[in-house]
């Protein structure tokens, strides 16, 4: 450690240099199952082209299905309770998932956005995967609806609402892929969450 650098400090820049690798071995195994396909790369293509070892890749990934995942989720899950808090109690739950997703898709929707979920969609394993990162979304938005709504009698409706805003985000998911994204998530979003409520 040098002798201008805290400790504080050192484990800053060791905690960004851990997530710059991260984020640089995702980044080169995307390119290459965009490039070669996704059964088509192997282990040891992504650690050579991101310049580690074999060994480092498993200390930030356990396969590839892990790179996929983490291109899907590693912003969008850490992200969706903060957003929601964001929203006031005094807002009806269903329109404050609205305006949560609404916010979070609009903020990470990217060019890549529907190659990585044609690629989710490629293998058995990649979908079960996919389901379970909805699941893990669904779970996420209830907490903090617990959070924001603490009130121990709406625990069921709360959770019921987390299920169905996490059931419209998939249903337009699989809309705006199957259109090869002819308009933004946001839009087709809007109109799943405008659907339900001329439904209730």
């Amino acid at each position: 450690m040098s002798a201008n650098n805290t400790p504080e400090q050192a484990e800053g820049l060791r905690e960004r240099k851990q997530r710059e690798t991260r984020q640089r071995i995702a980044e080169t195994g995307l390119k290459l199952f965009i490039e070669k396909g996704y059964d088509g790369t192997t282990l040891d293509e992504i650690a050579a082209a991101a310049d580690i070892s074999r060994r480092t890749f498993f200390s930030y990934f356990a396969s590839k299905e892990e790179i996929l995942i983490a291109t899907l989720g590693d912003d969008v899950i850490p992200a969706l309770r903060p957003t929601l808090l964001e929203e006031s109690p005094d807002t009806a739950p269903l329109k404050a998932a609205r305006s949560c997703l609404l916010k979070l898709v609009s903020g990470y929707e990217t060019k890549e956005s529907i190659i990585i979920d044609g690629l989710l969609r490629s293998t058995e394993t990649l979908r079960i995967r996919k389901q379970a990162f909805y699941i893990q979304m669904e779970q996420v938005l209830f907490e903090a609806m617990c959070e924001l709504w603490p009130a121990a009698s709406q625990r069921d409706a709360l959770r019921i609402v987390a299920m169905v805003a996490i059931g419209v985000l998939r249903v337009v998911s699989e809309k705006w892929r199957q259109e090869d994204a002819k308009h933004p998530l946001a839009h087709y979003l809007r109109k799943g969450f405008d659907l339900l409520e001329k439904q209730v």
